[in-house]
Order: C-alpha cells, then sequence, then structure tokens
C-alpha cells in the first residue's frame, strides 16, 4: 500500500477551526503531529478561486478553503495486514456496501500511536477487500466509532458507494441511533443537549464543550431509570468526535465505565465494566447503489448485557 497519506477536503463544516485541528479530526492523527505536517510543508491551503493561503498551524479555515495533505505515512500506517478479530461481525455486504458490528476495542482504521485491531484490518481478515480514493489505511471508511464504543458501522466497498455515502453523513441523511447507560438520572427525560465541542485545552485525545466549538446537537430520551444510572436512546444530528460521552459528560450524568468523561470508578466496577457503556444500535440510509432505504439493529454485546441485567434484577 502507498507510504504516503494523501488527502484532499474542503473546509465545510469546519469553518473556523484552526488548520492543524482540521487536519488532526479529518484525519484522526494528533494535533502535535498535525502541526509537524504543516510547519515541513506536506499541507496546502488555497482557496475557492484556487490561491494558496499561509499554511501556518494558526490559520483558521475560511468558507470554500480546500486542504491537500500529502505527507510521509508514518511507520505504523504503512502497511495494513489482515487481522483475526474476536467478535467482529459482518452484518450485511453487497458490491457496493459492507455493514459490520464492530466489538470495543476495535479501532475504524489505523492511526499514529494505535497497534490493536482496525476494522480495515478485520476486513481484510474475512477476504473483504475495499478500494476507494484517499489515505490508504482508511479505505472506504465514511464514519467512526470510538474504540471502546461497540455497534454498527457501513464501509464502502467501491469509489461510487464511498462518494455518496460521504455526502449521506455530511448532509446528515443517515439514521444513527445510540444506546447508553448514563450515571443517576438526565433531567428532562426528553430533550435535546446543543452546546459547541472542540479540543480540551488541556489534553490532547479529549474533548470538551466550548465556547468557540464545532455546533454538536444531541437528541435523547430515557428509555428505563435505576436510580443509579439510566438506559438513554440517542439520536444524533451531528456527528462530532466523542460527542454524546461529553454532551452527558458536561450534563453531569457521564455514560456508566467512561471514566475519561468523569464516570465513577465504584459504579463502572459494580457493573462489571471495563468501558463506556455506549452501543451503535441502529443504522439506517439510502443504499448507493439501489436508492432504497436499508436499515440495520444490532444486538447489545455481553459486558453491555450484563451490567444492564445487573440493574434490572436490583443486583448493583
Amino acid at each position: 500500500m502507498s507510504e504516503r497519506i494523501q488527502h484532499t477536503f474542503e473546509a465545510g463544516q469546519l469553518i473556523g477551526l484552526r488548520l492543524d485541528a482540521a487536519v488532526s479530526e479529518t484525519l484522526s492523527i494528533p494535533r502535535t503531529l498535525a502541526a509537524t505536517w504543516i510547519k515541513e510543508g506536506y499541507v496546502e491551503v488555497k482557496d475557492s478561486k484556487g490561491r494558496p493561503q499561509k499554511s501556518a498551524k494558526s490559520y483558521k479555515l475560511s468558507a470554500g478553503d480546500a486542504v491537500n495533505v500529502d505527507a510521509p505515512a508514518p511507520r505504523d500506517l504503512a502497511d495494513i495486514k489482515p487481522q483475526q478479530v474476536d467478535g467482529f461481525e459482518i452484518v450485511y455486504q453487497d458490491d457496493d456496501i459492507v455493514v459490520v458490528d464492530k466489538p470495543a476495542g476495535v479501532a475504524a482504521h489505523p492511526s499514529p500511536g494505535w497497534h490493536g485491531p482496525t476494522v480495515v484490518g478485520a476486513l481484510l481478515g474475512l477476504g473483504v477487500n475495499v478500494s476507494t480514493s484517499g489515505a490508504a489505511e482508511r479505505q472506504g471508511i465514511v464514519h467512526r466509532l470510538d474504540v471502546g464504543t461497540s455497534g454498527l458501522m457501513v464501509v464502502a466497498k467501491n469509489e461510487h458507494a464511498y462518494s455518496e455515502l460521504k455526502h449521506a453523513f455530511k448532509e446528515r441523511t443517515v439514521t444513527k441511533v445510540y444506546h447508553t447507560l448514563v450515571q443517576g438520572l438526565p433531567e428532562p427525560l426528553k430533550g435535546t443537549i446543543d452546546a459547541p465541542l472542540g479540543r480540551h485545552p488541556g489534553h490532547e485525545w479529549k474533548f470538551a464543550v466550548v465556547e468557540d466549538g464545532r455546533n454538536a446537537v444531541t437528541h435523547y430520551e430515557v428509555l428505563e431509570a435505576f436510580g443509579p444510572a439510566s438506559l438513554v436512546e440517542v439520536h444524533l444530528e451531528t456527528g462530532r468526535t466523542h460527542q454524546i460521552r461529553v454532551h452527558f459528560s458536561a450534563m453531569n450524568h457521564p455514560c456508566a465505565g467512561d471514566l475519561t468523561y468523569g464516570a465513577d470508578p465504584a459504579i463502572s466496577a459494580n457493573l462489571g465494566l471495563t468501558r463506556q457503556w455506549l452501543h451503535a444500535f441502529q443504522l439506517g440510509f439510502v443504499h448507493p447503489g439501489t436508492g432504497k432505504q436499508v436499515h440495520f439493529e444490532s444486538e447489545y454485546p455481553q459486558d453491555l448485557e450484563f451490567a444492564l441485567d445487573s440493574l434490572r434484577e436490583g443486583n448493583f
């Protein structure tokens, strides 16, 4: 595979974001690596008329800007090998798409510093080949789930499907329904969290509600309440990194098991959780080949079911 990261993206919803942050978020790389690439001239910015802009890490993207990245791939991204991943399942596939049920502990695609299993590697291990444009390690990936989040993902198998699905996610026509177990009882029981998200000012890998962050909207409804925790259904209007986790943490109702964003370690231990209780439960979209609406649903994995049963049976 290619030993360079080659990717072009438009400012779009990244307008106002610093160049290093935009590259970091788009390519899922550390911000420090993005800044290094910018400093070394691997990142080019042009405005809507094709005129080069100052490619400084602090440059803020404007409407019409296009960013081109052509950088040497870090060594751990230069080659992707087939992987055998326990619990990784193909829910559906045809000539255009493959829908997978991703277990926790699996990243969507390789990134610097991550040496564990990935969706891309797991698909190769099952003999599923995807071929689309963009950086080699992200072939077919049109959206992501956090490493510690389980559930449904769709991967494009050809260029047409990739383009159509990327557009669908950008235009927010994809139905994404998550179930999460949060600490306490959110009030009101049904509502919307509308709070901008951005990089946490003191932590490279964390996000937070920040005044100058990107628009983020989360709709939720409590399905079951148990006292120590509540089962909540979430519909995402936007798809920011760590959105559900950060929004509920900001409400003082962090996802159970999510120690990164303030979950109580004692509650997490009592429920047997070693990761956030968060599952991509339903996924619906217009099929890029047939034009028909398709819908998929995923059962809770064993660890999440165990925690939920403990609460339902009063064994907490």
